[in-house]
């Protein structure tokens, strides 16, 4: 894994109840923070409804102490649905990259944008649905190069079911292997992550 350049990359998931945002944003922080040796907070908020209501975490990692917790225009956006998309792009970075679920987000402005189908991987290579998230975490790992592979799979391997670690590692490499395949050149001034384990 490149080490962290940047002082402070800041990471907004948003998506609905149910879709599992709040735990891919806490298994990143725990990850960058606790196995790689980072400053991170993590924030989130979401609606009264258990699903389908909108869902936010924030991930803001940094090398040096962090004054504010929270993702004021993210440097990355992943968007898990369409809702989520239109109701926080506007704050992402002008060059900031957004990342979204091809599966449920079909309407993007072009430019720095990663379209990956998270749901329909999650659904065809580990069998289960609701494993999405850590699809997209695996490619956020990849994409953004801010925390290790192995960070990530320590921190799953504590904070999920006992009965589900190995579909949980499979769903994160899985995500991984996805933005590998991503044509990155494409995206106006994006440095290609070095081909190599997050």
């Amino acid at each position: 894994m490149k080490p962290m350049t940047k002082d402070r990359y800041e990471i907004r998931f948003a998506g609905s109840g149910g879709q599992g945002i709040i735990m891919a944003a806490i298994v990143l922080a725990e990850a960058a923070g606790v196995y790689d040796g980072n400053y991170v907070c993590q924030t989130q908020s979401y609606g009264p409804e258990a699903r389908g209501g909108n869902s936010r975490a924030e991930v803001v990692i940094s090398k040096e102490a962090i004054d504010y917790p929270r993702a004021v225009q993210p440097d990355l956006l992943l968007a898990m649905n369409q809702a989520a998309y239109d109701t926080n792009f506007p704050d992402l970075k002008s060059e900031g990259l957004l990342v979204v679920d091809a599966s449920l987000v079909d309407q993007v402005p072009t430019g720095r944008i990663v379209a990956i189908s998270f749901t329909k991987i999650a659904r065809k290579d580990v069998g289960k649905e609701f494993a999405a998230n850590m699809v997209a975490l695996g490619a956020v790992a990849y994409l953004t190069q801010v925390v290790s592979l192995k960070g990530l799979e320590k921190t799953l391997t504590a904070r999920v079911p006992e009965k589900t670690e190995k579909m949980n590692r499979k769903a994160l490499h899985a995500g991984v292997k996805a933005a590998r395949k991503v044509d990155l050149s494409a995206l106006p001034h994006f440095v290609n992550p070095e081909d190599e384990e997050v």
